[in-house]
């Protein structure tokens, strides 16, 4: 630890968080608010983008992820929920309100903040730390530690710190329409940093056992940080959500709202599966961009100032990171939907049921908050 520059890896990781937020401000700065729909909040999953494209989804996410969301208190927060909350009972209390471009403008901005702080289904504020919004800074000097590592007790606390903000971010951000017991919990977490330690600790022993040299397995040994995340963040991401699948989600219109029928198994799966995929997906631009750039754009560099290896590296995952989760969780709708005729054979009865009674016509597709 004592060739590394403590005070310059400092620097560029404030650096990179501030480049992330750079992004977001520009975003912000840059917004057509005039073409923003008029902000109703009668639905769960609005937002002032079109969700239906992964332009507007990356917007939406990258804005939801804003580290600077994080300097909102919590009472900042609740109030802004009261206000937002009242505003959707005149709503659906049938009151006609309309708003100025500013105030409809402020309104999305105020419900970003909420959805970025406060569960949508439990209510409860979610702690910094397991926040999307909080991915970066917290996460980024885990990650940066993991990619540093070159012994395998280095690569194993690494990856439980790692794996275990994966954990809690994943139980904070999942849907929770249905409730989990601290037992499920406990046994999902231990499976999922346990998975992860596993597979850590397997490839950084076979690289050992494989490499003609010490030197040689110390050099592999920086490359075990991208497969053993990408396959321990995709089971830790399926063993802590999959309690989910067992007990189903609610199933919503095409307004949001939820229906009159029991939780989806199937639906859920499809969520799990889905989000499961985005958070494999997230460690290419996050493990294998800044290895990359360090090799060839920044090769000169680190020859003729080798302190520099890490301060750099520090900044380059960290505005890797940065985008990179917004575009990973943007590749699924998080209102997901799924055809009526692949959920449950009761779901599909209760729903024509409902139809009948209406006198409308059966829906093609539900939908689902898979969570992010």
């Amino acid at each position: 630890m004592s060739s590394v520059p403590l005070g310059k890896t400092a620097v560029s990781l404030f650096a990179g968080v501030g480049t992330v937020c750079l992004g977001s401000v520009v975003t912000l700065k840059t917004e057509d608010t005039s073409t923003f729909p008029h902000f109703t909040r009668s639905f769960e999953g609005e937002s002032c983008y079109d969700l239906g494209t992964f332009n507007g989804r990356f917007k939406d996410m990258l804005l939801s992820f804003n580290p600077l969301l994080l300097s909102n208190t919590e009472s900042s927060c609740r109030s802004k929920e009261s206000e937002i909350s009242s505003l959707k009972k005149r709503f659906e209390a049938g009151e006609n309100l309309t708003f100025t471009e500013e105030d409809n403008t402020q309104l999305w901005r105020d419900q970003r903040i909420v959805s970025a702080s406060i569960h949508p289904d439990t209510g409860d504020i979610i702690p910094m730390p397991f926040r999307m919004s909080g991915y970066v800074p917290f996460n980024g000097p885990i990650s940066i530690a993991m990619m540093s590592s070159t012994s395998t007790w280095g690569l194993l606390g690494c990856n439980f710190l790692n794996q275990s903000q994966n954990a809690m971010i994943n139980y904070f951000n999942r849907n929770a329409s249905s409730p989990m017991s601290n037992e499920t919990l406990a046994v999902s977490y231990a499976g999922a940093v346990g998975s992860a330690m596993l597979v850590a600790y397997g490839l950084s022993t076979f690289i050992k056992k494989k490499a003609p040299n010490p030197d040689t397995a110390t050099k592999l040994l920086r490359f075990v940080a991208f497969p053993s995340s990408v396959m321990a963040s995709g089971l830790n991401c399926y063993i802590v959500r999959s309690p989910e699948i067992e007990s189903g989600v609610t199933l919503l219109n095409e307004n949001h709202q939820p229906i009159n029928t029991p939780k989806s198994s199937i639906a859920a799966r499809q969520g799990v599966i889905e989000t499961t995929q985005s958070r494999a997906i997230l460690q290419c631009p996050v493990f294998l961009i800044p290895p990359t750039l360090l090799a060839t754009v920044f090769k000169g560099t680190i020859v003729r100032s080798p302190g520099l290896a890490v301060p750099i590296t520090t900044y380059l995952l960290c505005v890797c990171f940065g985008f990179g989760l917004p575009m990973a969780c943007a590749i699924f709708p998080q209102i997901s939907s799924i055809g009526v005729e692949e959920v449950e054979e009761e779901i599909r009865e209760k729903i024509r049921e409902e139809c009948k009674l209406r006198g409308g016509k059966m829906p093609e597709r539900v939908y689902f908050n898979r969570g992010l």
